[in-house]
C-alpha cells in the first residue's frame, strides 16, 4: 500500500504544480493548455532535481544556475523570453502557494508541488 500511497501524493503534487504553471502561463502568456503545463512541470522538476545535485552545492551561485535552468525550461516551452519565463515561474508559485493553502483550509494536506520550486 505505500507503493500506492507515493503513487497517488506524486500524482497529485505533479497535478497541483501543472496547475500552478497553467494559471501562470494562462495569466501572462494567454496559453490554454493544462496538458502542456503538467508536461513542463514534470521536465522542470527532472532539471531542477539533476542541475541542483550538479550545481546546487556552489554557495550562492549554484542556487542561482539551478532557478535559472528551471526558469529556461518555461522559457523553452512557452513564448516569449527571459522575462516572460521568469514572470510565468513566478506567477506559477504565487498560484501553487494559494493551492496548496485552500487545500490545507480544506483538510486535504500532506501535498507538496512537484515542477514549482519552494513550494
Amino acid at each position: 500500500m505505500a507503493i500506492l500511497d507515493s503513487v497517488v501524493v506524486f500524482l497529485v503534487s505533479l497535478l497541483v504544480g501543472g496547475l500552478g504553471i497553467y494559471l501562470g502561463a494562462l495569466v501572462i502568456t494567454d496559453t490554454d493548455d493544462y496538458s502542456r503545463a503538467v508536461w513542463t512541470a514534470l521536465i522542470g522538476a527532472i532539471i531542477w532535481g539533476v542541475v541542483g545535485f550538479l550545481f546546487g552545492w556552489i554557495p550562492l551561485l549554484g542556487p542561482a544556475i539551478v532557478l535559472l535552468a528551471y526558469v529556461a525550461v518555461i522559457k523553452a516551452r512557452y513564448p516569449g523570453g527571459w522575462v516572460t519565463a521568469a514572470l510565468i515561474a513566478l506567477s506559477a508559485w504565487a498560484a501553487t502557494v494559494l493551492i496548496l493553502y485552500g487545500l490545507a483550509v480544506v483538510g486535504v494536506g500532506g501535498f507538496d508541488a512537484i515542477g514549482v520550486p519552494g513550494v
